[in-house]
């Protein structure tokens, strides 16, 4: 065999071996923290929630209509019965309708197969439900659907009394009573047993309501999001192998056994992973306690706040598991204990993707004995050692797709079915097989062939057999040089500065650089060169995998034309922290470069006060710097003389200087983000700010003074969080109109606000730890969410009626506020952690859309009076 053929093949098996698998990396959903809605009051006498009686895994089965309604005729039909299914009607709830159904005495076939077809049963009980024999008996099926089929039944008390329900009793026992005249013992029995099961389901009081109209609302809403929960999940169908898997796993995962089990999904970068993990997650969260899936764990340890060591980073890691899978923002954790003594009595499903540092695993889930019986732990990982060391024997190692697999993998995405259409048979397995089962490669090429017409299928041919002669990874590259030579550029920006950044953000710094981001942002999507995560309506990120960034990296580094491979300062994007070092120290950066991303060094780095000089057209530099003082350090010996003028993004984590230079200059700034600085001040004079969006100086506790705003007019985000030397803010920050953001949490010695603030676009505002403001100034606002832990604040202005909008107050920790508008009614969430009060509130009593109330270490606290009717989860 040839030598260099032998060598050359070698190299692609590795690269191969490298890039396998990846055909589901596109599908990634946002991060869930699953827990458990627990029902306030279920006394007869007390209003509640409609209680739900079964799992949604139990409803797997097909259905069909969403709601069957049990009801007698005459006590609600024209009436609340006509409202709810109006409602129902205007929501997409399709009830099952008895008009044509003829009554008498038992039920037939056609009723039974109505109540086993529906989703979920609703028991409307009203005075003279108990009248009719038919009602009677139709309760006593659903109650055996209930118990037999996991079906859920929902109760509604209409002018009725539950207790008069369950022991027949009232009213309700009269007309039950003459019912039950000339019926057998055994008929009398089975409704009297039904009646007392149904009245112990927890559900609403009409009585309760002042208005009807509300309350059907309500219920039809509870009703639509019972069934979104039912719903069978199809995020995943049409995974090819994924049936495999999933048999394989769930044989690992053992969920009928009582005890703790980790297991590891082993394989390489790419192969799927993370997809089996989400596909068990999505099957069997909703029967564990508590959930959660965490992804990118190890991209955590590099975005984590600054630690100065591992017991830190450990607290930190823990912190953001706990606060997600127990639904409490922003926690603090005294110590690595803290998980073990929340979760040892809770069966939990923990997912706990992109492992690859023991630290990680320490710090979540160290040891089996932290979590409650029968609960498990999914580790993705591409390290079987570190798997092995935590002691961890149950590993399910992903395999590669056979032949076959791949192909139909491709017609996915090429066809949008498993097969392709007619004509285009030998054209399909020619790319398979020139992809060598690569599923990155299936996936990108899949979507580039897609929509194609079979001539331009056979054109396209000859060009992708020349390029796969080079390397595997120029399978990735067709796409790309199927692109124009302005989505081209927006890939590498994306690949080199922007992967998993919000796509918000991505547009304000490209705005300038390209015409309709957005739209040219799609494209990429829609080519599977990016994806697109929508995690609300406020929060959409762009994520590429990582094979298609080191693609983008590559293509920099050996761009034609430039002599980039050896002389990094000419290239259009550094990345390589030996090349940035390089390029620092000497002085060679030209005006090539656009973009720095410097990710970490290792040692020292004494950077030249001319560094930046040469490069002129520099609008993006991300130096995310070290972790801790002790340890690798940016040095100016010299100072630094400028920075480049058509700066849009400066984010500098611990630079070292007191001040920016003095030439430093703002016109194009969108955005300036220096964590833990040592900055005192950030220029002297006046500077022109208005396409500044975000400022965030957070932990940068030698800041003593901030610039004069007025001209950041277009300010959205001002963060100063652990600012701790701050003593006064500007007063020109009450002219920002379009501040939506102001985090002041930790200011220790800011002591007060400016007095001219009015700002009617804020939305948060976050006070915490502010221990010297003692008072609000008057703010005319739309805030939603207010932070006011640890203040000395000891009453809010009357202006705060006015605050339409406020969804969240935070009062953990602070004893000093005792009084709060009683117009204060819109609140949807409140925390009281560790207030010494002995009792609630009168003015929380009367907050009328509660839902969440959080009073954990609030030891003086004896009774809880009963509440808001909509209150749905409280935490003690």
């Amino acid at each position: 065999m040839d030598s260099s053929f032998y060598f050359g093949f070698c190299a692609a098996a590795i690269t191969f071996f490298t890039l396998f698998g990846t055909i589901f990396f596109m599908f990634y959903g946002k991060q869930k923290s699953h827990q458990e809605n627990k029902t306030i009051a279920s006394s007869p006498s007390s209003s509640s929630t409609l209680s739900i009686s079964s799992t949604p895994s139990s409803l797997s089965r097909n259905r069909k209509h969403d709601v069957f309604p049990s009801f007698h005729g005459a006590d609600v039909r024209k009436t609340f019965l006509a409202h709810i299914l109006k409602e129902f009607k205007g929501k997409g709830i399709v009830p099952f309708i008895d008009n044509d159904i003829e009554r008498s005495k038992s039920i037939g076939p056609e009723l039974v197969e109505a109540i086993r077809g529906s989703k979920i049963a609703i028991v409307l009980l009203s005075r003279h439900y108990a009248s009719s024999s038919w009602c009677l008996n139709e309760l006593v099926e659903i109650m055996k659907c209930r118990e037999e089929l996991g079906q859920t039944v929902m109760t509604i008390f209409y002018d009725v009394d539950p207790t008069d329900v369950k022991k027949q009793t009232g009213d309700f026992g009269k007309v039950f009573k003459k019912t039950c005249k000339g019926k057998t013992k055994e008929d009398i029995k089975r409704w009297q047993n039904v009646l007392e099961s149904v009245a112990t389901i927890a559900g609403e009081h009409s009585r309760n309501w002042d208005n009807e109209a509300a309350m059907t609302e309500k219920i039809a809403i509870d009703v639509s999001d019972m069934l979104n929960r039912y719903s069978p999940s199809r995020d995943f169908d049409g995974f090819i192998g994924m049936g495999a898997h999933m048999k394989e796993m769930e044989s690992l995962l053992c969920l009928d056994s009582d005890e703790v089990r980790m297991i590891g999904i082993w394989g390489p970068s790419g192969i799927g992973k993370t997809t089996i993990a989400r596909v068990l997650y999505s099957q069997f969260s909703e029967s564990f306690e508590l959930s959660i899936f965490m992804e990118n764990i190890k991209e955590l340890m590099y975005t984590r706040p600054v630690c100065s060591d591992e017991y830190s980073a450990k607290i930190q890691l823990q912190q953001q598991f706990l606060s997600q899978i127990i639904n409490h923002k922003d926690m603090e954790l005294p110590h690595l204990g803290v998980a073990q003594d929340r979760l040892n009595d809770k069966r939990v499903l923990i997912v706990l993707d992109s492992i690859d540092q023991s630290i990680q695993l320490d710090a979540i889930a160290k040891e089996t004995r932290w979590f409650g019986h029968g609960s498990r732990i999914i580790i993705t990982t591409q390290d079987q050692r570190l798997l092995k060391a935590h002691g961890i024997n149950h590993i399910y190692k992903v395999e590669f797709p056979s032949a076959y697999e791949a192909y139909q993998m491709f017609c996915m995405y090429a066809f949008d079915q498993n097969f392709p259409k007619d004509g285009f048979e030998e054209l399909a397995w020619q790319v398979t097989k020139l992809l060598g089962n690569l599923p990155l490669g299936l996936r990108v090429m899949g979507s580039h062939f897609g929509g194609m017409s079979r001539h331009e299928w056979v054109n396209a041919l000859p060009r992708l057999n020349i390029r796969l002669d080079a390397s595997i990874q120029s399978i990735l590259k067709f796409s790309y040089d199927a692109l124009c030579d302005e989505d081209k550029d927006l890939f590498l920006h994306i690949a080199c500065l922007f992967h998993d950044e919000e796509m918000v953000k991505v547009e304000d710094y490209l705005a300038s650089s390209f015409f309709d981001v957005r739209q040219r942002l799609h494209l990429l999507a829609e080519k599977s060169l990016i994806a697109i995560e929508i995690f609300s309506t406020n929060f959409t990120r762009i994520k590429m995998h990582n094979l298609l960034v080191q693609l983008g990296r590559d293509i920099v580094r050996h761009k034609p034309g430039h002599q980039c491979i050896r002389e990094p300062g000419k290239r259009q994007f550094l990345v390589d922290d030996r090349d940035i070092c390089e390029v620092l120290t000497d002085n060679t950066g030209s005006r090539n470069v656009i973009g720095i991303l410097l990710q970490y060094i290792s040692g020292e780095l004494n950077i030249s006060e001319r560094a930046f000089e040469g490069m002129s057209n520099l609008k993006f530099l991300r130096f995310h710097g070290p972790y801790d003082d002790e340890s690798d350090k940016l040095y100016f010996p010299q100072g630094l003389n400028n920075l480049p003028r058509k700066l849009r993004l400066i984010e500098w984590s611990r630079f070292p200087m007191k001040c920016l230079p003095s030439n430093f200059c703002t016109k194009y700034l969108v955005e300036l983000r220096m964590w833990n600085s040592k900055l005192e001040n950030l220029w002297q004079r006046n500077q022109p700010l208005g396409n500044l969006k975000r400022m965030d100086l957070r932990e940068s506790k030698h800041l003593k003074e901030l610039p004069d705003l007025s001209t950041a007019t277009n300010l959205e985000e001002l963060i100063l969080f652990g600012c701790s030397s701050l003593p006064e803010l500007p007063s020109s920050i009450g002219s920002l109109q379009k501040l939506q953001m102001l985090s002041l949490r930790g200011c220790s010695k800011l002591e007060a606000l400016p007095t001219n603030i009015n700002l009617e676009s804020l939305d948060y505002l976050d006070l915490t730890d502010c221990l010297l403001i003692k008072s609000f100034p008057e703010i005319s606002t739309n805030i939603k969410y207010l932070m006011l832990m640890k203040t000395a604040v000891k009453e809010v202005p009357s202006t705060i009626k006015s605050w339409s909008h406020l969804r969240c107050l935070e009062m953990s920790y602070n004893d000093n506020l005792k009084e709060f508008p009683h117009a204060f009614d819109i609140i949807t969430k409140l925390y009281f952690n560790d207030v010494e009060i002995q009792e609630i509130p009168l003015w929380v009593k009367k907050i009328s859309r509660l839902h969440t109330l959080v009073l954990e270490g609030c030891k003086k606290l004896v009774t809880l009076p009963q509440l808001s009717d909509s209150l749905s989860q409280i935490h003690v």
